[in-house]
């Protein structure tokens, strides 16, 4: 059986290659795939602005908030008011993964891509979010020879998000907090009537 394992390595190891090989446009799709990884750590890392050489001059993002930026200098400002030392979150990652392989133009000119993602999102007060979101996007090879991001729209579920499991579970708290209180205040007040009503009952006669 342990021979039996090492043959199955040796011919997956073999197989490998030769099925990254027969990847269509495979030098195409590694470049993409280095774009990918390259806006990705830079969000992963905080260090935002270095993802913007990978982005088109003109292009078009729809964030998760729904916010849309039609430049660089838009996605930077985005990025500066949501997070770091003065932004609303202290820090973001994210996990993109492609449905399949991009979609290529017939003179591989240009790109279309969609997939899904994990956002983690740390609140300053610690609270922590996790968004499960699609995106959709649009890559295109400049002038220059490389491949860029020209449009990304991201979107959620509004039913069903993290967002919203807590105001409800903070309804609920709240709910509860506020059933209990206006108790133990219906109880203190009975009892303060009842006594009330005890000290101005008439005497008894003998």
């Amino acid at each position: 059986m342990k021979v039996l394992g090492v043959l199955l390595a040796l011919a997956a190891l073999c197989v490998a290659p030769i099925a990254t090989a027969e990847e269509p446009d495979h030098a195409v799709h590694e470049e993409l795939r280095g774009v990918l990884h390259a806006i990705t750590a830079a969000m992963n890392t905080g260090q935002y602005d270095s993802m913007l050489p990978y982005l088109t001059e003109n292009v078009e993002a729809t964030s998760i908030t729904q916010e849309v930026m039609s430049s660089r200098a838009d996605v930077s400002n985005y990025f500066r008011e949501w997070f770091g030392p003065t932004g609303y979150m202290r820090r973001m990652e994210i996990r993109l993964v492609a449905d399949k392989l991009t979609e290529l133009s017939p003179d591989r000119r240009w790109g279309l891509v969609r997939g899904k993602a994990l956002e983690h999102y740390e609140a300053k007060d610690g609270d922590l979010f996790d968004f499960d979101t699609r995106w959709t996007a649009v890559m295109v090879l400049a002038d220059d020879g490389k491949w860029r991001l020209r449009a990304i729209h991201f979107g959620t579920n509004d039913l069903d998000n993290p967002v919203l499991t807590k105001v409800r579970q903070t309804l609920v708290r709240y709910g509860v907090i506020a059933g209990v209180a206006s108790l133990l205040i219906g109880l203190g007040l009975g009892w303060w009537f009842g006594r009330r009503r005890g000290r101005g009952a008439p005497a008894a006669q003998a």
